[in-house]
């Protein structure tokens, strides 16, 4: 499957699918958050929530192109991500959409 923020493929003609998405919301673990309290008045990174973020777009991505791959798609186009804070820190929703695209032949120049 490729993905890409880019609206087209190169050389390619491509059928459009239509929108697919994929989201999560994830929470952190207890012991990570008194960490990260401990780390907002030292500074630096706060390496809990990086890794939260990271499993939640992982996550966001593969359920995203599941939907792709029941369409028979070979491509996302225009991938967009987002992330929202809820419950005021604890936990965040990762949102990722795109468009659906099965690749018609190569153009050749």
């Amino acid at each position: 499957m490729i993905l890409t923020t880019l609206d087209h493929l190169q050389d390619r003609k491509f059928r459009d699918l239509g929108v697919v998405k994929g989201n999560t919301v994830q929470s952190k673990h207890i012991g990570k958050d008194i960490g990260a309290g401990f780390k907002t008045i030292v500074g630096g990174e706060i390496r809990g929530y990086t890794e939260m973020l990271n499993d939640a777009r992982d996550v966001a991505v593969r359920r995203m192109v599941e939907e792709a791959s029941k369409l028979d798609a070979d491509a996302i186009l225009n991938i967009r991500f987002q992330i929202s804070e809820l419950m005021q820190g604890t936990a965040v929703e990762a949102l990722v959409y795109g468009t659906a695209v099965k690749i018609l032949e190569n153009s050749q120049k």
